[in-house]
């Protein structure tokens, strides 16, 4: 009678595990997402982190192209929090972003839940904190979206995943940092570079102290490996390297490239790309992972550098002489705009649906606006340190933007920014852009700062057409790649240059259009692009309806009702169960218990 019971206990969790991988399939994935701090010292120095799941960097967000995606935020901060999730496209639903114009902020002690589908999405991406200078402390990770097995790679199946997250480090806190910049200090040189949360293996004795823990990415030989690199750092752009060994670029920011081998590439603020690596040189040793800094003086600037180890499963010696050497081209600036503009578009590979990714011919359609974006040195307003485009420091609404138009909030915003720069002195103001839905619009981004930008637009991905040191004229479009240039969702911009990019506004919502080095966007470089469909829209094709969950903040705060939190799981779903396998288990274990 026992092995009865037994059988048919048996028999039902076959069952259950058969729905919830059936339910995989169908393309559902839950993450429980515990934001709080914790204490670590990534170069030393004890100092609070924000961790996720109690992690530093947090988990990895595993998904596949077209998964309805719930991922449950807590904030155990003693502060305000919103995640964000640049580059992963909300379609038609900006309300699930996660910065201050499209969500009210998840208070401490609170939690919410985000609700998106990836559509037709696949690529390396990551996700941090948006408010309050949070991303200086941490509170970031990788979010992968695979391919789905119908549609095949543009090469061969990796025998592995590896992610790498690099960026610049300072042992004082956001906190302090954000003191810093509220007091018209600049933040001064970061004390190092992490790679995965870690400090630099000791490879050299005067510049790295003892104690510091590195990282370790174990291999195994003449295996190949998909890379993915990540820049989540504050605000310094930093050149990738692996010792004696080959980088394959095949994918930046969710589209595939044509396939180029490099020994080091410059990877900016916000960017990310996957390299294909094989592990074919000897494999008795160890070798070096290198980020280092970039556009600084290498003399001040040598301790900032991230060393991780590369480690073979059969090696028995440690990684050995001086580190690779970064680009040297002091006195080439053609090098940095040569190597970004190789980087192009494999049009005749399939993206994320089974059909090429270049059917969509950018080069041929009609400019319908044109945007003159220009960026200067920090400047001081109302004796405030601030940063500017267009000669505007943007202050975030009080109300999100499309929350505000809903329900008809006076005086949110103002839709007045600037298609040009102004002759005229630097103001605070919430003035977005007023894009035009369906729009094909030319943005030229202008740096007369003096230091390399990165800039990101949410909700988009953008064609990378042209880039150079100097004035931008209209003759400048006469250099534009019209054909395969790359498709991405965060660009580089070299000080006293320019770049040109070219974007499809399909996408109805509020998009964050800012500058991803995380100073000058906490001091106002940012604006929005509202793109608001003018026809009726009664099905909701174009955009999504408020979310049932959705907060309200400042003069709406009259309608939010009291919260509690309801988080219950501090561990990340991280294998991306679906929400059917979570319910069939306790409706398994009952029927188990009603058997046995």
């Amino acid at each position: 009678m026992a092995l009865i019971r037994y059988s048919v206990a048996l028999f039902f969790l076959q069952i259950c595990l058969a729905f919830a991988v059936s339910s995989s399939e169908d393309g559902a994935a839950s993450f429980d997402l515990d934001v709080s701090y914790i204490t670590a010292s990534p170069l030393g120095v004890p100092q609070q982190v924000i961790a996720v799941n109690g992690k530093f960097p947090g988990p990895i967000i595993n998904v596949t192209t077209n998964y309805n995606v719930t991922l449950n935020v807590n904030n155990g901060l003693n502060e305000n929090l919103l995640m964000t999730w640049p580059g992963v496209h909300m379609r038609h639903t900006s309300w699930q972003d996660g910065v201050l114009g499209t969500n009210c902020p998840i208070q401490s002690g609170s939690n919410w839940t985000y609700n998106f589908q990836v559509k037709d999405q696949i690529g390396s991406f990551f996700y941090f904190p948006s408010l309050n200078f949070q991303r200086a402390s941490g509170g970031f990770g990788a979010f992968i979206i695979t391919h789905r097995s119908v549609v095949k790679l543009p090469f061969r199946d990796p025998d592995g995943d590896i992610v790498i997250m690099i960026g610049d480090w300072y042992n004082r806190d956001h906190k302090a940092l954000r003191a810093d910049l509220d007091s018209g200090k600049e933040l001064g040189i970061p004390d190092g570079v992490l790679i995965n949360g870690k400090g630099p293996y000791r490879y050299n004795s005067t510049l790295v102290p003892k104690g510091i823990s590195y990282e370790t990415i174990n291999v195994e030989p003449g295996r190949t490996y998909r890379v993915h690199v990540h820049n989540v750092g504050i605000s310094t752009c930093l050149n990738f390297r692996i010792q004696n060994h080959k980088l394959l670029l095949v994918e930046t920011e969710g589209f595939y490239v044509m396939q180029r081998t490099y020994t080091k590439l410059d990877i900016h603020v916000g960017q990310s790309y996957s390299f294909l690596v094989t592990m074919d040189q000897n494999a008795k040793n160890d070798y070096y992972i290198v980020a280092s800094a970039r556009f600084v003086n290498q003399s001040l600037w040598q301790r900032v550098t991230g060393v991780a180890i590369l480690h073979y499963s059969k090696s028995n010696q440690k990684a050995s002489g001086p580190l690779p050497d970064p680009p040297n081209d002091a006195f080439d600036k053609s090098f940095v705009v040569n190597q970004a503009l190789s980087i192009r578009q494999d049009v005749s590979a399939n993206g994320a649906r089974p059909n090429p990714q270049g059917s969509f011919h950018y080069g041929s359609i009609k400019v319908t606006d044109v945007y003159i974006l220009k960026s200067r040195p920090l400047v001081m307003i109302n004796g405030k340190l601030r940063a500017t485009l267009n000669e505007i420091s943007f202050i975030n609404p009080g109300v999100p933007i499309r929350l505000a138009d809903k329900f008809h909030v006076k005086e949110a915003y103002n839709l007045d920014f600037p298609s040009r720069p102004q002759s005229r002195s630097p103001q605070m103001h919430t003035s977005l852009l007023n894009a035009t839905f369906k729009g094909f619009v030319e943005i030229i981004l202008v740096n007369n700062d003096t230091t390399v930008q990165s800039f990101h637009l949410d909700g988009y991905s953008f064609f990378v057409v042209g880039m150079a040191y100097g004035e931008w004229t209209p003759y400048s479009r006469n250099s534009y790649n019209k054909w395969d240039a790359i498709f991405r969702c965060t660009t580089q911009v070299f000080p006293g240059g320019w770049t040109a990019i070219l974007v499809y506004l399909d996408n109805v919502g509020a998009w964050n259009l800012r500058a991803a080095n995380l100073d000058r966007w906490y001091l106002g470089q940012e604006t929005y692009m509202r793109v608001v469909n003018p026809e009726p829209d009664p099905r909701n094709k174009t955009e999504v309806p408020t979310p049932d969950n959705v907060l309200y903040c400042g003069a709406l705060n009259y309608l939010q009702k009291p919260r509690k939190t309801s988080f219950t799981s501090a561990k990340s779903s991280s294998n991306g169960r679906s929400k059917l396998s979570v319910l069939l288990l306790p409706a398994f274990s009952a029927v188990i218990a009603g058997i046995l």
